[in-house]
């Protein structure tokens, strides 16, 4: 178990150089209107769109990739679920598994959904590998004007992601030095697998109150005017970047509904 959080992307490139409230807020105008569809077009176009903007965030495919590799687990999942527990199986027939029948419209549908998972993942993975989670925090304080205690919470629950990877290492090393190893026993496998995850629940959940109780005692919510050390500007450019992200959208599910082919989620 491995969390990578620093910004992998290179800071002079255009877009990079955008405050983070804005990067954050063009993510989400892109976004939001793909849940509106179940067509498997709008996310593949979206999808084009965000892949071509790629180099003007200076984040390379290859790291672009990399972060999201999680993602073909979902894709996974849903394609077996599709194939599984699909209510309408709509087209010609692939292949039939008994009850199981595989249709285009099942794997079309599966398509439109796994489309949509990478589409919308990958704005997220292009602002948290372009951005400080420091420079991130200060902004949503100075200009989206979210509470400090918050905000502040939010950037130190952040800043410990990483030691979750090195705690498990750790855990699985000690459990392994005392004899306790599940071979090739699958049910051993996961018998150890949850006893793992509990023994790291209960130590971030410690680690938690005690910094909880660290920050209190640092005046973290004494309720005075908090100064910051980096000040975040939001400028004009920043402004057009959320209007581009969201004209893009709209240019986007324009073009799926002059072709035919949008499917509203709902009706």
């Amino acid at each position: 178990m491995n969390f990578t959080m620093a910004p992998a992307g290179n800071p002079a490139a255009p877009l990079a150089r955008r405050n983070p409230v804005a990067k954050l807020g063009a993510a989400l105008l892109f976004t939001l209107p793909l849940i509106a569809t179940v067509d498997p077009l709008t996310p593949a176009l979206a999808l084009l769109v965000e892949l071509a903007v790629l180099p003007l965030f200076g984040v390379s495919y290859a790291t672009a990739g990399r972060r999201s590799l999680p993602l073909l687990t979902a894709a996974a999942g849903i394609l077996v679920t599709m194939v599984l527990f699909a209510a309408e199986r709509t087209g010609p027939l692939l292949v039939g598994l008994g009850p199981f029948d595989i249709t285009t419209g099942v794997l079309m549908s599966a398509l439109g959904l796994i489309l949509r998972i990478f589409a919308v993942a990958l704005p997220g993975v292009i602002v948290f590998a372009t951005t400080d989670p420091t420079d991130l925090a200060d902004a949503l304080v100075q200009n989206a004007k979210v509470p400090p205690r918050f905000a502040i919470g939010a950037l130190a629950a952040f800043r410990l992601l990483p030691l979750l990877g090195a705690e498990w290492q750790l855990l699985t090393l000690a459990r392994r030095a005392r004899g306790v190893d599940a071979g090739r026993n699958p049910v051993a496998r996961v018998r150890l697998f949850g006893a793992t995850a509990f023994a790291l629940l209960v130590g971030a959940m410690r680690r938690g109150g005690r910094l909880a109780v660290a920050m209190d005692a640092r005046g973290f919510d004494s309720g005075h005017p908090r100064t910051y050390a980096r000040k975040q500007s939001f400028t004009r450019a920043d402004a057009l970047l959320m209007a581009g992200a969201a004209a893009l959208a709209a240019v986007t599910i324009a073009t799926t509904v002059a072709l035919g082919l949008f499917r509203p989620i709902l009706g």
